[in-house]
C-alpha cells in the first residue's frame, strides 16, 4: 500500500526567503518538517510559549486539514513541544501557519532561523451529521472510561478464546 499524492498550494512569506519548504526527512516520513522562519535567535525560557512563525501560508483542499504536531526529538531532548498539539489549519485558512511552542524543559531553549520546529501531516477528515437518540447501541465498554481498561497489555485474543454465554 502506498501513499497518495496530494496538490497543496503553497505562499512562501517574505520573512521565509531563503528557507525550503516543508519536507519529508526520509522516504517513509508521514510528517513535514516546518522551520522557524525568524530573523533573530529566539530563547524560551522554562514555562514559556511563544508564537513562532513559519513564514508559510498553505491552501489545504476542502475535505481535508493540516495538522501541526510536534517533533520528538525536541520533545525528549529538551522537553519542547507544540503546546496545542494537534493544531489543526483548516481548509478555509489562508494565514500564516504559526507554531505554539512551549518549553516544559528545565534549561532555555534557544531556537535559530531555519529550524526544524514541528512536522506538519496533512490528512482527510470526515464531517460529522449528528443523529441524536433516547439510548446508544451497546458496547462491552459501555460509559467505562479514564483507565477502566486498565494499565497493562490486554490478553492476545487470538491466544485466549473468549467464554460465550453458556460458558464454552
Amino acid at each position: 500500500m502506498t501513499a497518495r499524492n496530494l496538490q497543496v498550494a503553497v505562499k512562501r512569506l517574505p520573512h521565509a526567503e531563503g528557507l525550503a519548504l516543508p519536507a519529508y526527512a526520509t522516504p517513509d516520513s508521514a510528517g513535514l518538517d516546518l522551520q522557524a522562519a525568524i530573523s533573530e535567535p529566539v530563547t524560551l525560557q522554562p514555562g514559556e510559549r511563544r508564537l513562532v512563525p513559519t513564514g508559510l501560508a498553505i491552501a489545504v483542499p476542502p475535505g481535508f486539514e493540516a495538522q501541526i504536531r510536534p517533533r520528538s526529538g525536541l520533545a525528549l531532548k529538551h522537553g519542547v513541544t507544540v503546546l496545542n498539539a494537534p493544531g489543526t489549519v483548516d481548509a478555509d485558512y489562508r494565514g500564516e501557519v504559526g507554531v505554539v511552542l512551549i518549553n516544559h524543559g528545565d534549561k532555555p531553549f534557544t531556537i535559530h532561523r531555519g529550524e526544524r520546529i514541528a512536522q506538519m501531516i496533512v490528512a482527510a477528515y470526515a464531517r460529522v451529521a449528528w443523529n441524536e437518540m433516547a439510548e446508544l447501541p451497546q458496547t462491552q465498554r459501555g460509559a467505562g472510561g479514564f483507565g477502566s481498561t486498565g494499565s497493562h497489555a490486554l490478553p492476545d485474543a487470538a491466544a485466549t478464546p473468549l467464554k460465550t454465554a453458556q460458558g464454552e
